[in-house]
């Protein structure tokens, strides 16, 4: 959002330097300006799209210089070569590498600075810069530059835009720049170095519309001053190291669009204040240390549309006046401490598409008018104490294309109704659901991902599992599931779409052997992660498994399984995981599979392997080979000489 709006404006200039170059410009190029430019390139070292190849000793730099416009005394005034930019109706990408040269701060005159999203222009800010008494818009973000904010900008008394964001500027922000820039109206100083608290001064940019402070090392508290900034609409401060609280004065931010203060460290309550943004359209205030209830006057936010107060330490229940927002469009309140139960007045929401309260204390009946929501494409209320029992038959009156409710005590069947809907993430884990997988599971052709994990279904998966094409995600773990794993592997697929990322069918009894040609199974082709341990497979390994190029992960532990391990698992250049302990293997370790270069965790502990353990770099613990009475060597005892 940032280079796009700003890169709009710089266009804008661009074309207005442009024409007045064309249209003013009576007077050659002044030598103080030339020769700062040609400094300024004699520091560049590469330059791949020629940005500066117009830039010449022998040509008129207001003349035929790209990117460079002049005022009529022939004084330079634009200076605009970003690594990205519009060129004939297309965007230029590239960069340059090389410092910032000192006699840039020459440049009396100039207005606008833009060397940004070059990428590779390294080193500090020249402190020189600070003569630049005429300049408006200065554009450094998008590189590598480092060292400290000079103090010396404390001069650009005509600064309207600063944007440093994207370096690796480190220290402090100086108190008396911050109070010097009193025509500044967008700052953008993200993802640098920045440390120190955020200066009491910053309440002096009274003129300030956007600032951008996100992911750096900021500390201390949020300064109650920056409640004088009446006019601000964007404010980020999220990715920091920000404690305290939120100053009640952040309420007199009126005009306020974004406010993200998210993974941060603020603590105490939500002040009652937070009913003064009035224009509030984003809150992000995610990832802290935030307590206490919910204040009720969150419910006079006008505009707002996306709530995110995920991940803190709330209690209390929600309040009810959180119905008046019928703006919003999405709401994430998980993994919190709310309690009681969940107002009927959420059923007034009727723009919401995303409601998340999951991980909370909430309990008691759904309220049924949240029928009503009609909008609602993703519901998640997993792991609350809601003792459902079943899943409400009006559920099936909403429009979701997700479905979570993990652990919320739904029991017995599952509901014929799921047969008929659209949803595409169905997560029912850790519930107390049994009886078979009915066939009509084969219907649900939009399941991308299924989690029925910690249930008590027992029975084989039926024959219509094969339809579900778009499926990539199934965990079926700690179930009775039974009978042959083929109907799952040989699933099919819509090209490039239901090809699994991951499998976890643990803790089952389903039977083998495991399909010999698994590897060449379509749905497999693409999986990370197959999980099959504890279940009673018996059989080989396949050698095929090695044919699964993007396969991490691979447990298939206490599976009754014997044979050698296949020396073809070290094709599988991404394994980082191999589990096949409690097993009946033989043999020896192939020494190319212990050497895969990406192996974090490999246990074979509790076959019947022998030989030498081959020499490996990974570092594997004793216990993952332990219980193979014929292996030896390191990290075993030493091989006996015969």
């Amino acid at each position: 959002m940032e280079i796009s709006i700003h890169h709009k404006i710089l266009l804008f200039f661009f074309l207005f330097f442009l024409s007045a170059t064309l249209l003013l410009v009576t007077e050659a190029c002044h030598a103080v300006d030339k020769e700062a430019l040609l400094e300024f390139k004699q520091k560049i070292t590469s330059d791949p799209s020629g940005l500066l190849n117009s830039w010449t000793s022998s040509s008129d730099c207001c003349a035929s210089w790209k990117g460079v416009a002049c005022d009529s005394s022939g004084r330079v005034v634009n200076v605009s070569r970003p690594g990205l930019a519009s060129d004939d109706d297309f965007i230029v990408d590239t960069y340059m590498t090389g410092t910032l040269s000192p006699y840039l701060g020459n440049l009396s005159f100039l207005q606008l600075l833009d060397l940004s999203n070059l990428k590779d222009l390294r080193g500090p800010i020249p402190p020189q810069y600070g003569k630049l008494l005429h300049l408006t818009y200065l554009f450094l973000d998008s590189n590598k530059l480092t060292g400290s904010i000079p103090i010396t900008f404390k001069y650009l008394f005509r600064l309207n835009k600063l944007y440093l964001s994207n370096n690796n500027i480190s220290g402090i922000i100086p108190s008396s720049v911050f109070g010097s820039l009193r025509s500044l109206s967008e700052l953008g100083l993200s993802g640098n170095q920045l440390s120190g608290s955020i200066p009491l001064s910053i309440g002096k940019l009274v003129l300030l519309t956007k600032l951008d402070l996100h992911e750096n090392n900021f500390s201390w508290s949020i300064p109650a001053s920056i409640g004088k900034l009446k006019n601000l609409t964007y404010l980020d401060l999220s990715e920091n190291q920000i404690t305290g609280s939120i100053p009640q004065s952040i309420g007199g931010l009126s005009e306020l669009v974004l406010l993200y203060l998210n993974q941060n460290q603020i603590s105490g309550r939500i002040p009652s204040s937070i009913a003064g943004l009035s224009s509030l359209v984003f809150c992000r205030i995610s990832e802290n240390k935030l307590t206490g209830h919910l204040p009720p006057s969150i419910g006079k936010l006008p505009k707002i549309q996306r709530l995110i107060l995920e991940n803190n330490q709330l209690t209390g229940k929600l309040p009810a006046t959180i119905g008046h927002l019928t703006t919003l469009t999405d709401v994430f309140f998980s993994n919190n401490h709310f309690t009681g139960k969940i107002p009927s007045s959420f059923g007034n929401l009727l723009n919401l598409q995303t409601l998340d309260l999951s991980r909370n204390l909430l309990t008691g009946q759904l309220p049924p008018l949240l029928v009503k929501l009609q909008s609602l494409q993703s519901l998640d209320l997993s792991f609350n104490p809601l003792g459902l029992v079943s899943i409400p038959k009006w559920f099936s009156k909403l429009k979701l294309f997700r479905l979570l409710l993990a652990k919320t005590g739904i029991k017995g069947n599952l509901p014929s109704w799921l047969s008929s809907s659209s949803i595409s993430t169905l997560d029912l884990s850790s519930n107390s659901l049994t009886g078979k997988l009915p066939p009509w599971i084969g219907n649900m052709t939009n399941l991308s991902f299924l989690n029925f994990s910690n249930n008590g279904f027992h029975s084989s998966i039926p024959v219509e599992f094969k339809n579900l094409s778009l499926l990539m995600d199934l965990d079926l773990h700690s179930n009775m599931f039974s009978g042959p794993l083929d109907t799952i592997f040989l699933k099919q697929v819509q090209d490039p779409l239901g090809h699994f990322d991951s499998i976890n069918l643990s803790n089952n009894m389903f039977t083998g052997p495991i399909d010999e040609n698994l590897g060449d199974r379509s749905a497999l082709a693409s999986i990370n992660i197959l999980v099959l341990s504890h279940n009673q497979l018996g059989g080989l390994v396949p050698k095929s498994l090695g044919k699964l190029n993007e396969l991490q992960v691979l447990e298939l532990v206490d599976n009754g399984l014997s044979g050698k391990i296949p020396a073809e698992l070290s094709d599988a250049k991404a394994l980082t995981t191999i589990l096949l302990s409690r097993n009946k293997l033989s043999g020896s370790i192939p020494g190319k599979v212990l050497n895969l270069t990406k192996l974090r965790e490999f246990d074979v502990s509790g076959n019947r392997l022998s030989g030498r353990i081959p020499p490996h770099k990974a570092i594997i613990p004793a216990s993952a080979f332990l219980d193979n009475p014929g292996l030896c060597g390191a990290p075993l005892p030493p091989c006996k000489h015969s």
